[in-house]
């Protein structure tokens, strides 16, 4: 008994991916079925119902959610510790980001306007700011706005973003307190 169940399970799974067809009957209606339809038909199209990619990679759909109600941004510079554990963190909770490395004035302007000062990171979560790196703020921020909890998604690899290139030979230094000219 179990053998003949499992035998018709295994058919039945097979089949809800088998091709399948849509077409118009000699009355106007639509009809769908897993044969193929009479000559008569019109508008015949054969579907094919098997799991896409879209079904083996997607990104599970609270994440999507998550990402586009509340984008995360996080702002650094460089060889700043907290920095490198901010972005350690997201990527050991799987979230996806996208770092804005501070190293030039524009850079620093634009930090002043969204987070009100220049120290980095600065972690954005949709309207929600976050400056420095602490877990518990960081993790409570990522909880209200939907992400999953950490070893839900795998984890990232998301590295720092590549220095800017060197400036010419004969260039002025950098602006004293600047993200560039701390890190020489």
């Amino acid at each position: 008994m179990r053998k003949a169940l499992f035998l018709v399970l295994a058919a039945a799974a097979g089949c809800a991916f088998a091709q399948q067809y849509r077409w118009i009957d000699d009355k106007g209606r639509v009809q769908y079925t897993d044969t193929p339809p009479p000559k008569s038909a019109t508008g015949v199209q054969k579907k094919n119902l098997s799991p896409g990619p879209a079904a083996k990679g997607a990104e599970p759909y609270v994440l999507q959610v998550a990402r586009k109600n509340f984008p995360v941004k996080l702002w650094t510079s460089l060889e700043c510790a907290g920095c490198t554990e901010a972005r350690n963190y997201l990527n050991q909770r799987g979230v996806p980001f996208t770092e804005i490395s501070v190293t030039d004035n524009a850079g620093v302007e634009e930090l002043k306007k969204v987070s009100g000062s220049t120290g980095v990171p600065v972690m954005q979560v949709g309207a929600n700011i976050e400056k420095g790196f602490e877990t518990g703020a960081y993790e409570s921020a990522l909880d209200n706005a939907g992400y999953p909890r950490a070893g839900i998604l795998p984890v990232r690899n998301q590295a720092a973003p590549p220095p800017p290139p060197a400036a010419p030979a004969g260039a002025p230094p950098a602006p004293a307190g600047s993200p560039a000219a701390k890190s020489k």
